[in-house]
């Protein structure tokens, strides 16, 4: 579960670029240096005044034009624009692109709704002040119909994404090249994958998908930006995006799989003893310490909720030196807006809250996002409570197929959370900066599969069922 939008990798995982990028590649130190008026973007966050009108945002795009092998219907043309607000389209459009890619509501993801993203936007979190300007492409036929939309966002910097390109930066920097500002096609602070091309239904959705993808790199060299990332998306757009000149980038994160379990013991059976014994005696011990566990759903999830789960947020962030994005405004806004699909596991010490953590539903999934508590507050164990076990005891409740845990954290193992693969996709214009990362990334991929076989050779479960484990 992450905790914080600025944590850096583990010290397994962080091994710095920088120095493979320049030491032995000539066509990056001679490409690094020609066109600097990449940096006058830079303007538009923090650069001189005088050059702040130096790029237009949200530039025109070119049409695309649908075809298809059917004599009864038409050619098309569609058109592509960059929106600047998501308010800019209709909730019921954007929906309907983000149901249609997923094939059902089973898959439903709540982090790609209209009322997660528009909340973001209108509670301060992700706007131009924060480094996040939304540049969302919206692909429309000639009725002016949504066939496709991207969330896109132009940033200034590389906080809130969780997949760490920050000695990519170092390396631009280090031959006066400007890296920011760059092209992020992800879900604001939210580490949680999904599709990011998302198509309606049709006959062309395959070709909207291609038209989508062109936009997304026609927009990269139109804003004159370093790179544009595609964080989090789906195994299958990965696989697709390789073919289209993106650079491919795995990672990992924890997930706990249901087995068709009926309760939490059922559950604990499958793991090996002193597992089992482990994880009881930490549930022992909330008991003992007098706190109360409860699971708020909807409008059980009242204000005082959300206000004193905010202060737990702060304390968080501000214990590990980040950045508190989310608002307090924001919280109270998917509660009211998102209803049901938003869980709040909160502590109780005497009918006072103490801690708390955020989680949204999904169609098969319950994503596990936020935690935090009171400053000053020690409840040992209360931690592995809130944000493992009663997500488990919920998903089985709700008859969900896995609780996703998010990033960081090798203690979330012996938990009954196992590491699973993420994926991304990045498009670097310059050549030589894209062979070098391409080099890079080879290499940190064979590590990334290493590190993942070393912790499931120590997994919880049973060996049977740590053999039924698989990732890639």
């Amino acid at each position: 579960m992450a905790a914080s939008p600025m944590l850096r990798p583990s010290l397994l995982l962080r091994s710095s670029p920088s120095p493979y990028l320049v030491s032995e590649n000539p066509t990056f130190r001679r490409n690094s240096r020609r066109n600097p008026s990449k940096c006058k973007v830079f303007a538009l966050f923090w650069g001189p005044k005088k050059n702040s009108g130096s790029r237009e945002l949200s530039p025109s795009l070119s049409p695309y034009t649908l075809t298809t092998s059917s004599s009864e219907v038409d050619v098309q043309q569609i058109s592509v624009s960059v929106a600047s607000s998501i308010l800019e389209i209709s909730s019921e459009d954007w929906d309907a692109c983000a149901i249609d890619v997923t094939g059902s509501e089973k898959h439903f993801n709540p982090f790609l709704t209209h009322a997660f993203l528009s909340s973001l936007e209108e509670t301060g979190c992700s706007t131009k002040e924060t480094g996040w300007i939304p540049q969302h492409i919206v692909a429309r036929d000639e009725n002016e119909n949504v066939l496709g939309v991207v969330p896109l966002y132009l940033k200034s910097h590389s906080y809130g994404e969780f997949v760490f390109d920050y000695s990519w930066a170092d390396a631009y920097y280090s031959y006066g090249y400007s890296y920011y500002p760059k092209l992020q096609c992800s879900v604001p602070f939210t580490p949680v994958t999904g599709h990011r091309i998302l198509v309606r239904d049709t006959i062309y959705k395959g070709q909207v998908f291609d038209a989508l993808v062109e936009a997304l790199k026609d927009l990269t060299a139109k804003l004159d930006v370093s790179s544009l990332h595609i964080t989090f998306p789906s195994e299958t757009e990965w696989h697709k995006l390789k073919d289209r000149g993106f650079l491919q980038r795995i990672g990992m994160q924890y997930h706990w799989i249901n087995r068709n379990y009926k309760s939490f013991d059922e559950f604990l059976m499958d793991m090996r003893q002193s597992k089992r014994k482990n994880i009881r005696q930490e549930r022992k011990k909330i008991s003992t310490q007098n706190l109360k566990m409860r699971r708020l759903r909807g409008t059980d999830i009242k204000a005082k909720h959300w206000d004193s789960f905010y202060s737990f947020y702060r304390n968080t962030t501000d214990n590990k030196w980040g950045r508190a994005f989310l608002t307090r405004d924001f919280f109270h806004n998917i509660g009211e807006k998102m209803g049901e699909k938003v869980m709040l596991i909160v502590a109780e010490e005497d009918e006072k809250l103490v801690a708390g953590a955020l989680n949204l539903i999904g169609g098969d999934t319950l994503f596990g996002r936020l935690w935090g508590c009171l400053p000053d507050a020690y409840f040992p164990n209360l931690h592995f409570e809130a944000c493992y076990y009663q997500a488990i005891e919920a998903a089985i409740e709700l008859n969900l197929n896995k609780v996703e845990a998010g990033a960081q954290g090798e203690h979330k193992i012996q938990r009954g959370y196992l590491p699973v693969t993420t994926y991304s996709c990045h498009y670097i214009l310059d050549e030589g900066f894209r062979k070098a990362i391409g080099g890079f990334l080879i290499n940190e991929t064979a590590q990334v599969k290493h590190v993942m076989e070393l912790l499931c050779e120590s997994g919880p479960f049973k060996e049977e069922i740590m053999k039924e484990h698989q990732f890639s």
